[in-house]
């Protein structure tokens, strides 16, 4: 506690946030462990249908920064509350209304448009309540909390889900999200003062040096979406996995992502980030490759399994794409530019990734499983092939 009360101003109150990040950790880790097999088993959502529900998950990504832009008078205290206030009518929705595609996809939309708008608030307070040359310490701590707390959901959903099963039991604990929700509420209105929110996130920033870190953007907004999106749906729908069972890979890959991110980066300072963006994606290849094609060369049991670990993997070849951040700030001028184009390159991906949701889904539904995956294979290869064309850190300093 005392190591970070070194990192924040004593007067800012950091404490309320963490609070409030942490039970918001908790209720999304309770929603995200369930929410898959909810859509599959009591909503009855198909392959399609569940590219047709991310499309409008994913599209409050888009919108943001053009409602950031209309409230730009609205400080970011301000925003994050409203944002909280979202996130718990549409937690809300998924536990009092019918279990209908329409209305379950409406609530997930809801609390995605809140999820967003708190995502870049609570970084901007985090920084504007750290001791000077602490933000990114102050940023660590903040991360660090949320992650615990969605952890925690993880595990108990994992613990629930493994005695009880059926509609009831997804009922009761949207309602416990949706109660955690309103503690996280009532924490963020607690929340004063007029910090202003980070203008890179209210506009596009677009410059031709970058051309070739927004198009690795794209290649890479559209093979997260395949695994996020249809990574689980596969394990459902395929093979079987319970809502325990999908809890349970989650947390492990959150585990694996804590302890691998370091070892990323270091890599990432070490070789290049040219090297790991061309590896990343070819890594991708073999994953794609036994994701699809599994249940052709195992009994289903190894199959499952197989996926599983592949899923895992997946996730920490993710923590790859901090390669392309590291290549923006070699190209950059200022902090600012690196901020700006970060921010438009999250907006790039997110527009690539709505499109990959819905022809995903209607990919796997008319054309099966290993299409899909073959698909995003071949995206890995172009990502790998274009990757290769970027200019080294070497290469820039000499240029």
């Amino acid at each position: 506690m005392d190591k970070i009360k070194n990192i924040f101003r004593d007067n800012a109150k950091y404490k309320i946030l963490l609070l409030s990040v942490l039970i918001t950790g908790l209720s999304y880790g309770l929603y995200k462990g369930m929410l898959d097999n909810f859509l599959a088993e009591v909503v009855q959502m198909g392959e399609l249908d569940r590219g047709v529900t991310e499309f409008f998950r994913e599209l409050p990504g888009i919108l943001l920064v053009f409602i950031l832009a209309a409230f730009y008078m609205l400080s970011a205290e301000t925003l994050y509350k409203a944002g909280a206030v979202i996130m718990l009518v549409g937690m809300g929705m998924h536990a009092l209304l019918p279990p209908t595609k329409v209305l379950a996809t409406l609530a997930i939309c809801m609390y995605s448009l809140g999820e967003h708008i708190q995502l870049g608030m609570k970084n901007t307070l985090t920084l504007g309540y750290a001791k000077p040359e602490h933000g990114g310490a102050a940023l660590g701590v903040q991360s660090s909390v949320m992650q615990i707390g969605t952890l925690v959901g993880y595990l108990v959903i994992v613990a629930v889900f493994t005695m009880l099963s059926g509609a009831g039991t997804y009922t009761t604990f949207f309602l416990v999200a949706a109660g955690l929700a309103a503690v996280s509420m009532v924490f963020a209105l607690r929340l004063t003062g007029k910090s202003k929110t980070d203008e890179n996130k209210r506009r596009f920033y677009f410059h031709k040096k970058y051309r070739k870190y927004y198009m690795l953007e794209m290649f890479y907004g559209a093979r997260k979406q395949v695994f996020f999106t249809f990574g689980p749906y596969v394990l459902i729908l395929f093979y079987g996995a319970n809502a325990a069972m999908i809890s349970l890979l989650f947390a492990v890959s959150a585990v694996a992502c804590f302890f691998a991110s370091p070892l990323v980066g270091r890599i990432i300072d070490k070789l290049g980030y040219k090297v790991v963006m061309v590896a990343d994606t070819l890594i991708l290849v073999v994953v794609c490759f036994f994701y699809g094609f599994a249940h052709h060369l195992f009994s289903k049991d190894i199959a499952f399994i197989i996926c599983c670990v592949n899923y895992v993997l997946d996730a920490v070849i993710s923590l790859a794409s901090m390669a392309s951040n590291v290549y923006v700030q070699d190209l950059a001028d200022n902090p600012e530019e690196v901020k700006a184009t970060i921010s438009t390159g999250v907006s790039i991906n997110h527009v690539i990734t709505i499109f990959i949701a819905l022809f995903g889904g209607w990919i796997w539904e008319t054309l099966g499983i290993e299409t899909l995956f073959i698909v995003s294979a071949v995206l890995g290869l172009c990502n790998s092939a274009y990757a290769a064309t970027v200019k080294s850190r070497n290469q820039l300093s000499e240029g």
